[in-house]
């Protein structure tokens, strides 16, 4: 995983284990956490323990410092993590006056938000996607690498992603919208129903956690995939993605959950007080 700038000791084994970038240090001084890089290499480490890949990306959105795995930017169907940037470009078109969002479009956003309801999104989708708008707005949060299955013939449910892109979603989202709707999104991420309170959810209460996850049995073998994106702590002051393929048939869906729980938990349970 990338990693903060820290003492000598420290760096080298972060960079025994992890991918490295370290912004520029603020003028206060050096921004290292010890307590931090430690839980980013254990999280890597029990990742790697696991059945299948995960991606995992953590974000200082206060000091810009960030943590990335090996499969960070391994591409993966993005599942139900795409009702987020559908979510975000809704809210973004609705303050720019592009569209007027409804009462009933707000209550299909919560339910896509609350317990990933397909069928909203799909009502959404064919409502406001006129000439590929969310496709476009991939740009807008930073998804460089965000594809379409089919080009032609976009789709929310056939969208290849990264646990970078979903990151960068996150930070997008929360820096983009306005306040009003940047509170409406974090209310929602952080009051999500039982089918999404795992993956970044696994941090705990004490961390504030807000997540949407996303879920399905989509690769040939019948592995499942498990995904989750979200933030942590005061003033979601980390984003966290976590991209997970199981890569294996009995049990996929929960083990790819329990791995991404456990991630977060080792990550930030208890870090926050």
């Amino acid at each position: 995983m990338r990693a903060f700038r820290g003492v000598a000791a420290i760096a080298a084994v972060v960079l025994a284990c992890l991918t490295l970038r370290v912004p520029t240090a603020p003028a206060q001084g050096p921004i290292v956490d010890p307590t931090l890089v430690s839980r980013a290499i254990a999280a890597d480490a029990y990742a790697k323990s696991r059945p299948g890949t995960t991606g995992i990306v953590v974000f200082d959105r206060q000091t810009g410092a960030i943590w990335q795995n090996s499969g960070a930017d391994n591409p993966v169907w993005a599942c139900s993590t795409a009702k987020l940037e559908m979510v975000a470009s809704l809210l973004l078109r609705d303050s720019s006056g592009a569209i007027k969002l409804t009462g009933g479009d707000r209550d299909l956003m919560h339910r896509m938000l609350n317990v990933s309801d397909d069928n909203a999104a799909d009502q959404l989708w064919k409502k406001y996607n006129g000439g590929g708008q969310f496709g476009r707005d991939f740009a807008t949060f930073g998804m460089t690498h965000t594809t379409f299955r089919t080009p032609q013939a976009p789709y929310w449910g056939w969208e290849r992603t990264t646990a970078a892109d979903l990151d960068r979603l996150m930070n997008a989202a929360l820096d983009k919208l306005s306040p009003a709707d940047r509170d409406y999104l974090i209310r929602e991420m952080r009051s999500v129903g039982p089918i999404q309170q795992w993956g970044v959810w696994g941090a705990g209460p004490a961390a504030q956690p807000g997540t949407k996850d996303g879920w399905s049995p989509d690769n040939p073998d019948g592995s499942w995939l498990d995904h989750s994106v979200g933030f942590v702590g005061p003033n979601q002051r980390y984003s966290v993605a976590i991209t997970g393929d199981t890569k294996t048939v009995n049990g996929g869906d929960e083990i790819g959950r329990e791995t991404a729980t456990k991630v977060a938990g080792i990550l930030f349970d208890g870090y926050f007080h």
